[in-house]
């Protein structure tokens, strides 16, 4: 597993712009709200600790993981952000229904970076249950959205 030796919160904010002129959009997906809601936090607690302003952290929730595509595409159009962080989390279920909402999403988010010219962050965590999901929300092994705040910070600086 990729993360069983890393801690995802870890980053050294020195190698990072500083956060406070950008404006931040954050799709957030309800289902699975327990761990969404801790990737959101781990997200907000990096991007303020790298100055962002709390009024240029704008929160959107919609549904589920899939409509995380077109969340993300209606703020990329209208809300001016700099960067927008997709959250989500899917857990293996019995059916196909995890491989089809995972490939999607994937997908689609993939699909937005390519249209738009301000970078999407994938933040979809596709576990096979749900203890993984809580120990990459804030757990054992630190918090991907922590991570996806740091991605998102480098690709502003990479589209400046």
């Amino acid at each position: 597993m990729a993360t069983a030796n890393k801690n995802l919160s870890n980053y050294d904010k020195t190698k990072l712009i500083d956060a406070k002129p950008f404006r931040f959009g954050i799709v957030v997906s309800e289902w699975n709200d327990k761990i969404t809601n801790g990737l959101y936090q781990g997200a907000v607690d990096a991007l303020l600790d790298c100055g962002a302003l709390p009024e240029n952290i704008i929160r959107w929730d919609v549904p589920g993981s899939f409509e995380l595509i077109f969340g993300s595409k209606k703020m990329l159009e209208t809300q001016h952000v700099d960067v927008v962080i997709a959250i989500g989390c899917v857990i293996k279920g019995e059916t196909m229904h995890f491989e089809f909402v995972c490939e999607g999403v994937t997908q689609g988010i993939k699909d937005l970076n390519i249209k738009f010219h301000v970078p999407t962050i994938f933040c979809l965590l596709t576990d096979n249950n749900e203890q993984q999901s809580i120990d990459r929300s804030g757990g054992v092994h630190g918090n991907k959205g922590t991570e996806a705040a740091v991605a998102a910070l480098k690709m502003i600086a990479l589209n400046q």
